[in-house]
């Protein structure tokens, strides 16, 4: 795919379309309550909604919780099978405690996050979030992961929205304006493309990853930002453009690491395949039209997806393929790609997508060694299925 077709694509996207956006959650305030939709009464969402918020944040300490406090002001979500902390995990915390209103859970992740992981002066990743450190703060490696920063902006906009403002790192629009000029100035997106950098400098700011594009996140920075608007409109422009370039024209799948032009980006055993990073792009793209409906082809591109896991069977579907849908091994079931294939059902209009939802209804809040992830994209997909996970402007 070449730049030129890109920047054509781009140029469609930004082409007015009132009447889709109109039909958009931004727009409307209206959030799709799948669960409800397929029959499920309001306290049985609520009661699960509970159950699992209290597992993973406040259950059995060796086979159920991911959040752990430290001391009277302070948590960490801990990758338990790796046995680090994560921006990613740690930003995904952030983002479920403010859309359930848990501002003490929020606050406690936020100062463990800027106290250890946040890179200060003289660093040569200054005003970054190192990717991951260890459960008592020291630092593995300084650079950052850049879905982390992604969602830390978003969710202290959200928190903003909710809560309003304090002081010091609590000023969560500040906070969320630093990072977004730190982002800009020290290259986390591609001047060029306007795609996010899987990692700023060297050659792991040449190519994407694009589980990492949140078009709908990017809109909402081109709001409420205090700088760089029209950069952060034509950066949502851009990854809806990248995901057409990206994803396979008949699977639908999306491979985990990527060239700004699409095609897939080899990195050892896990760049070019379809794996965990890539499981997050059903969410993506679904949320993204649920939010914005900017692009038709999301619908399309959602049913593409849930088509090829149908025709591997509902209860049997493995997780790890090349994009054109050849597995690869090792091959294994996971709740973190039951819960993000369920989300797809936001935008997808095939007559299968019932069945996606009600797998993920029957499949039990993750525990054990791999609750982490699974836990936490199982955790996210909930809310966008009940219709909770909800834009929060900051006034």
């Amino acid at each position: 795919m070449t730049r030129l077709l890109i920047v054509f694509l781009i140029g469609l996207l930004v082409l007015p379309m009132v009447s889709a956006q109109e039909s958009g959650a931004f727009y409307t305030g209206t959030y799709q309550n799948v669960l409800a939709e397929w029959g499920l009464s309001k306290a049985e969402i609520q009661t699960r909604i509970d159950q699992a918020w209290q597992q993973l944040f406040y259950g059995d300490d060796r086979n159920e919780r991911v959040y752990y406090p430290v001391g009277e002001d302070m948590a960490y979500m801990l990758d338990v099978a790796n046995k680090d902390v994560r921006s990613e995990g740690m930003s995904y915390g952030m983002m479920i405690a403010v859309q359930l209103d848990k501002q003490e859970e929020f606050n406690r992740l936020w100062k463990w996050a800027k106290t250890y992981m946040y890179n200060g002066e003289g660093s040569a990743y200054e005003g970054f979030f190192a990717w991951h450190c260890l459960p008592d703060g020291t630092q593995i490696d300084v650079n950052p992961a850049s879905d982390g920063e992604v969602w830390f902006v978003t969710a202290l906009f959200f928190a903003a929205g909710r809560w309003g403002n304090g002081d010091g790192i609590f000023n969560y629009t500040a906070e969320a304006n630093a990072i977004l000029r730190t982002m800009l100035s020290e290259k986390m997106f591609d001047p060029e493309t306007k795609q996010v950098v899987f990692v700023p400098g060297g050659v792991t700011g040449t190519f994407t990853d694009p589980s990492y594009h949140q078009p709908h996140y990017y809109e909402l920075w081109s709001r409420w930002a205090t700088e760089d608007n029209e950069f952060w409109a034509e950066a949502a422009a851009a990854s809806r453009a990248f995901w057409q370039t990206t994803a396979h024209p008949v699977t639908g799948l999306m491979p985990n690491y990527a060239q700004f032009t699409g095609e897939p980006q080899p990195w050892g055993d896990y760049g070019d395949v379809f794996y965990a990073d890539a499981w997050r792009n059903a969410m993506n793209v679904a949320v993204d039209y649920a939010w914005f409906a900017a692009d038709p082809w999301q619908v399309e591109q959602s049913n593409r997806w849930l088509e090829f896991f149908y025709g591997l069977g509902i209860g049997r579907y493995n997780t790890k393929f090349m994009i054109d849908g050849t597995p690869v091994a090792p091959q294994h079931r996971s709740t973190g790609l039951i819960a993000m294939n369920a989300t797809a059902s936001l935008a997808a209009t095939t007559e299968h997508r019932w069945e996606f939802v009600e797998e993920f209804w029957n499949t039990p809040v993750p525990a054990g060694q791999w609750r982490y992830y699974d836990g936490l994209l199982y955790m996210l997909a909930l809310l966008h299925l009940s219709g909770n996970f909800r834009i929060y402007e900051p006034s």
